[in-house]
Order: C-alpha cells, then sequence, then structure tokens
C-alpha cells in the first residue's frame, strides 16, 4: 500500500488539526480526506501555507470553545418537563428519548442541540427527576433535569414523588 504525505485543511478526528501534516494511506487520502476538502497533498506550495492554516484551525478551535462554554451555561441547571401515560408501578408505557429531551431543551434555550450529544443509555422508562449530561466539546459538560410526570401534574408532584423514592432507598439500605 502506498502511503501519501497530506496537509489537513480541517481538523480530522483520529487522526490530527489543521496545518499539519501527515502520512496516511494513499486510498483514505484520495476517497475520503481530499474529496472533503479535509487535506490536499503536502507539496512545498502547500506546506509554505501550512502555518497559516495552523493557526487559523487554533483562533477555530479558540472560537468554538468559547461558544461550547457559553452554550454550557445557558443549558446548566435548566429544569425539562415531560408529561406522558404510565403504570401503576409508575413505568412508562413508552420512554422519553434522547431526540425528545434535545427538541425540547433546544426550544428552552434557543439553539440547536445534536441528539447524540445528550448522554442518557436508554430512553427515560420511569415517573422521575433525572440527571441528564450533555458533552458540548470533550472536556466541556452540562447537566441538567428533566422531570418525567403523568398527563397533568407539574415540577411538584415530580419532586414529591422523587423525595418518596429517595426515602424509600433510604430506608431499604438500613
Amino acid at each position: 500500500m502506498a502511503r501519501m504525505k497530506v496537509l489537513l485543511l480541517k481538523d480530522v478526528q483520529d487522526l490530527g488539526e489543521a496545518g499539519e501534516v501527515y502520512s496516511v494511506a494513499g486510498g483514505y487520502a484520495r476517497n475520503y480526506l481530499m474529496p472533503r476538502g479535509m487535506a490536499v497533498l503536502a507539496t512545498r506550495g502547500a506546506l509554505k501555507q501550512a502555518e497559516e492554516i495552523k493557526q487559523a484551525g487554533i483562533r477555530r478551535r479558540a472560537q468554538e470553545r468559547s461558544n461550547a462554554e457559553a452554550q454550557a451555561q445557558m443549558i446548566s441547571g435548566k429544569r425539562l418537563l415531560f408529561a406522558a401515560n404510565a403504570g401503576e408501578n409508575d413505568r412508562l408505557y413508552g420512554s422519553i428519548t434522547a431526540s425528545d429531551i434535545a427538541e425540547q431543551l433546544a426550544a428552552a434555550v434557543g439553539f440547536e442541540i445534536d441528539r447524540r450529544r445528550i448522554q442518557i443509555e436508554h430512553g427515560l422508562r420511569d415517573l422521575d427527576i433525572h440527571d441528564v449530561a450533555i458533552r458540548l466539546m470533550p472536556d466541556i459538560a452540562a447537566t441538567f433535569k428533566v422531570a418525567v410526570v403523568r398527563e397533568g401534574e407539574d415540577w411538584a408532584a415530580a419532586e414529591k414523588r422523587h423525595a418518596a423514592k429517595v426515602a424509600r432507598q433510604a430506608a431499604e439500605a438500613e
């Protein structure tokens, strides 16, 4: 397999940052990096632009970081309320998914939320107050509360149910 030296124009996850030169498989360079505008062949002319590309990448990452920190501040402490149908044992007939949470959170904060950044393993399937995390960047995260209640109930009912559940678990632990 022939390897090629390429200059990255954009940050590429699991490879490197903009402005750096890497030796990659020829097919990866020709079929993935170059058609997507992520890299160019590392020629003398391109290498002269490497420092300029690197500085632009640093500025862009700093801007993205400040945006993510501002978004994390807006999201932290938010309280979302979901009304759902549930059985006698406080289990939902369906579930509240990351997509549902992202949609309602986006409406609450006023900017788009990517559902894949919301950190829940499975949908929320029981009536309770849940702490949910959202990862905006690898090292920037925010947490907020999601209350799942029966239709017609409000946040106070969710807090009362949560307090009763905590007391019941404490009694069982003793």
